[in-house]
């Protein structure tokens, strides 16, 4: 594989012989449940065939030093410089180091070892487009701490070290569903997640499905801030709830006929973000037996809604993910599509039947084209394995 080839080919250069290993760990595409995981709701993602690479070996001294080929930068750090945020020569670590180093430092708080490796790494996840390139790259590392000692940890309990690597170390408030997706992935399978007990189960996804996902190219940046909101206006909405319903501890425990019945309590903000998460957590509850009957018009139906919701109540989208998504589910054989990811730009996901495939994406990529000026990078995709070690 070209990827896999460019990253030893790279590493040979770089640290004079061979890598030893190389894992693999992949992004993923949600396909209901947005913006509920940091509210103890139901998700439905699905890992896809586009992931992080790293190669890399143990390193004879007792920095480790990355090298991050999309970016044509490098970076070294151990224990002791972590804390700070520091390389080696004590100037700042770089942004996009802060994920591998979080995932050491996740791994020290628990007492795991991570020893020195020499690493590249590169990926074909798009960055910033809400595929969680992000959580591909700390799961990635994950498996490569894990395989350089002997400590093995089941694929969940990486995934929630990554995710503490990600809330507290990077900065950026995310649920588990990300890290989970990358971790967890079954071939041909969406993964239905319970975000509070972590229970989770695998649904077949139809033989004549295809996943395809659509690149707006326009970009956000998550630690902006806008994320962070919309979070603490869940967590207000609950505080101010409890004080009909004693007994809720998130919005999960808020049932739609409820939250009609109190909305009118709620600060206008703060009801419109609530909104959108008590009936995405209903819409998700629908789709497992949807998905089991085969009913994969009605489950379209319920990804259109979730982008009019994250549109106009949680207000994540933007103009040129609205325009695509209402290309794509004009188009024949669309049987739903929406804004995927923490939105403000990015993705879209649409399921679509698969011998209408390629004609789907040929016609939303010129249509998109078209209205905006930007050129879109559009990808049928698969439900793919989860984060391994390839060699």
């Amino acid at each position: 594989m070209e990827i896999i080839e460019r990253i030893s080919e790279i590493f040979s250069e770089t640290f004079g012989e061979a890598p030893i290993h190389i894992a693999r760990a992949p992004g993923r595409v949600n396909l209901l449940g947005e913006h509920v995981d940091y509210n103890d709701g139901f998700v439905l993602p699905a890992a896809i065939d586009r992931a992080t690479y790293i190669a890399f070996s143990p390193s004879n001294s007792d920095q480790t030093t990355l090298l991050a080929v999309d970016l044509n930068q490098q970076a070294s750090f151990s224990p002791q410089t972590i804390p700070s945020k520091t390389q080696i020569d004590s100037s700042p670590l770089p942004d996009w180091a802060h994920y591998p180093a979080g995932v050491m430092w996740a791994l020290l708080e628990e007492k795991l070892s991570t020893p020195a490796m020499n690493s590249v790494y590169a990926s074909d996840v798009p960055r910033g487009s809400g595929l969680s390139s992000s959580a591909s790259v700390e799961m990635a590392f994950m498996i490569a701490w894990q395989t350089l000692d002997s400590w093995a940890l089941p694929p969940m309990r990486l995934a929630l070290l990554a995710q503490k690597a990600e809330n507290q170390y990077v900065g950026v408030n995310c649920g588990i569903m990300d890290q989970f997706a990358s971790a967890c992935g079954v071939e041909n399978h969406l993964l239905l997640l319970d975000c509070r007990s972590l229970e989770w189960k695998t649904i077949p996804l139809p033989e004549d499905v295809a996943i395809v996902i659509a690149d707006t190219t326009v970009r956000r940046k998550l630690t902006s801030g806008e994320y962070n909101k919309r979070r603490a206006a869940c967590e207000e909405a609950v505080r101010l709830l409890q004080q009909n319903l004693p007994n809720i501890k998130s919005l999960r425990d808020v049932s739609v006929e409820d939250f009609n019945w109190l909305a009118g309590k709620l600060p206008d903000e703060v009801s419109k973000r609530a909104r959108h998460a008590v009936e995405e957590i209903e819409r998700t509850n629908q789709a497992e037996a949807l998905l089991e009957a085969g009913n994969i018009q009605h489950f379209g139906e319920l990804m259109n809604e979730c982008h009019i919701s994250l549109r106009d109540l949680y207000e994540v989208s933007c103009p040129e993910l609205d325009v695509m998504v209402r290309i794509a589910q004009s188009l024949e054989g669309c049987y739903g599509g929406r804004l995927t990811g923490a939105g403000f730009g990015g993705c879209i996901v649409n399921l679509v039947a698969h011998e209408k495939a390629e004609e789907f994406a040929q016609s939303l990529a010129k249509g998109y084209q078209s209205e905006t000026g930007y050129h879109p990078e559009i990808y049928i995709t698969r439900a793919s394995k989860g984060a391994e070690l390839l060699a």
